[in-house]
């Protein structure tokens, strides 16, 4: 079994000349194409023995590792057992499990004979699950114990659901066991070539952050498009050890663990996180040899609180980020505490690849998405659809190019009404707002939900939320528009405290007041809410919706 390096902070990157990559990228996409057979079965021909996979439990110790070869085995035992349960091409197949080897098993398996995986976070409830198979007319579900469970327990008929499948479950009426179905199938001959690179392949659900999940359709050709994510933004190259922290049923789990990383020869370590808490992750970071390290805002807030500079992670040389923007002072605290890493804020969709980022070959500017990633073209648009002047907020938008950009999803599955607003004029609209300077670098604003009109004033809640997490008191902050009379809108915040402060008046007004030196005297939040904890996404995102509607009720 192969080893994996540690190259050292120093080590070169991949992408040195921002222009040239954007002038010179390409990827030869064939007319037949299956992400298992031509990146997983090509490398395992190649080099049988190299690391593709480990598996880490709660406290970070090794719970298995496979090779390529031994990846590649098992999706095809788990085709072979999905095909026997009469699961065939074109079929959507529910997949909930956590983070452990026989989810790339199934997932894999199933993407081998062309069926349709839907990946669901282990959050999702009993009516969450039915809402998503009825959706989709899904034909099976593979999940684990809690997830049979729920299902059992759910009494509206799913009538489309014909095939249950458990993992780690024992024996259940009504259920076929996974590793059982995968050792009577065994190993052996599966379709060589049984998808073209625009048949459907995933599912996703997006996050739901201002409306009800909708279903995100990539075809097969989406497993090649995070070759970009992988290179540019990871920064990675064969031996590096990749850990995206991650839930599988998020569409983080296919930036950060799925083909991309493969794809450039890297091994995915995946760790089976229960509650995250600060020590473990550090001590992962520190103890498994983790070389590039993804992980979204919200846990790098709660790192910055940690004693950085007593963990050991000389051994990391890339860090990024994405999900939300990350705060600029948050960038600083990881800067100072770990030894100079810098984080990578990236910025992508469920409907996308990561579509803008920072790299090294490039100076961060804190608080920017950075720039587009090459095989993307990428800007800012005006209300009527021309390119948005510089320094002016526009509308995030995807040029779709002919031929279609390799990531790009198909279109909101059985959705017309999505796809007429979403796809105008050679442009996929992002529903994100942003501006550009005059570089070329693009600064996020916020959803088109999310920004707040206040006395003729647009402002977007992610400078006034990186103002106050700047204060030493503020480990995490959201910002709505609360309905006003007078004023249209007002900027609210809620705030989540660090430990030793006090919530009151005394404090609201200091916040104000820092708020307002560091923004403007027009961004100021008028009313601040002191929380304890904030509502979100399950892939982690805030529900700024749910907030106004408490504010707005």
């Amino acid at each position: 079994m192969s080893t994996t390096t540690r190259p050292d902070r120093s080590t070169p990157p991949n992408l040195t000349s921002y222009e040239e990559a954007r002038a010179a990228y390409h990827l030869a996409l064939p007319e037949r194409f299956n992400p298992v057979i031509d990146i997983i079965d090509a490398w395992a021909a190649e080099s049988p023995d190299d690391l593709a996979l480990v598996s880490l439990g709660p406290d970070g110790a090794t719970v298995a590792e496979h090779t390529v070869a031994e990846v590649a085995r098992e999706s095809r035992r788990a085709a072979r057992a999905l095909q026997a349960q009469g699961i065939e091409k074109g079929d959507p197949i529910f997949i909930m499990l956590p983070r452990v080897p026989a989810w790339y098993f199934a997932m894999l398996g199933a993407i081998r004979i062309g069926a349709v995986v839907m990946p669901g976070t282990n959050q999702l409830t009993a009516r969450d699950i039915s809402y998503r198979i009825k959706a989709a007319d899904a034909v099976a579900a593979i999940t684990d114990a809690t997830g049979a469970e729920k299902l059992d327990a759910w009494e509206e008929a799913i009538p489309t659901l014909r095939t249950r499948i458990a993992w780690s479950a024992g024996e259940r009426d009504g259920w076929t066991d996974l590793e059982g179905a995968m050792d009577a199938a065994g190993d052996g001959e599966v379709p060589d070539s049984p998808t073209a690179a625009t048949d459907p392949m995933i599912l996703f659900f997006t996050s739901g952050t201002v409306s009800y999940p909708k279903m995100v359709l990539h075809p097969q050709s989406y497993g090649l498009g995070h070759v970009s994510t992988a290179r540019f933004w990871h920064d990675l190259r064969p031996g590096d050890r990749h850990w995206t922290v991650t839930d599988t049923g998020w569409a983080k789990a296919a930036w950060g663990g799925l083909f991309g990383q493969w794809h450039e020869r890297a091994t995915i370590v995946q760790v089976a996180l229960g509650k995250p808490d600060a020590a473990t992750i550090l001590n992962i970071l520190k103890d498994a040899g983790i070389t590039s390290f993804c992980a979204p805002p919200t846990l790098y807030r709660m790192l910055v609180q940690a004693d950085l500079p007593s963990f050991d992670l000389t051994g990391v040389r890339h860090c990024t980020s994405a999900g939300e923007p990350l705060n600029p002072e948050v960038i600083r605290a990881w800067r100072e505490g770990t030894g100079g890493l810098t984080v990578y804020d990236g910025y992508g969709q469920s409907e996308t690849c990561v579509l803008v980022a920072n790299y090294r070959a490039l100076d961060v500017r804190p608080g920017s998405m950075g720039k587009p990633v090459p095989g993307w073209n990428v800007d800012v648009l005006a209300e009527d659809g021309t390119r948005a002047p510089d320094d002016t907020v526009g509308s995030i938008a995807v040029e779709v190019t002919d031929p279609r950009p390799i990531g790009l999803f198909d279109g909101y599955y059985r959705d017309d009404a999505a796809n007429e607003k979403s796809f105008v004029g050679g442009w996929y609209l992002t529903g994100d707002k942003a501006w550009r300077d005059g570089d070329g670098y693009l600064w996020f604003e916020g959803r088109d939900d999310d920004v707040i009109t206040s006395s003729a004033y647009r402002i977007g809640p992610f400078e006034v939320e990186s103002a106050l997490v700047e204060h030493p008191a503020v480990v995490e902050a959201a910002v709505v528009g609360k309905d006003d009379p007078q004023r249209t809108q007002i900027v609210t915040a809620f705030v989540i405290l660090a430990p030793g402060y006090e919530a009151g008046d005394a404090l609201a007004a200091e916040l104000q007041k820092h708020s307002r030196d560091l923004t403007a005297p027009y961004k100021y939040p008028r009313e601040i809410h002191f929380v304890t904890e904030l509502p979100k996404t399950v892939s982690g995102k805030i529900r700024r919706s749910e907030l106004r509607e408490q504010l707005n009720a």
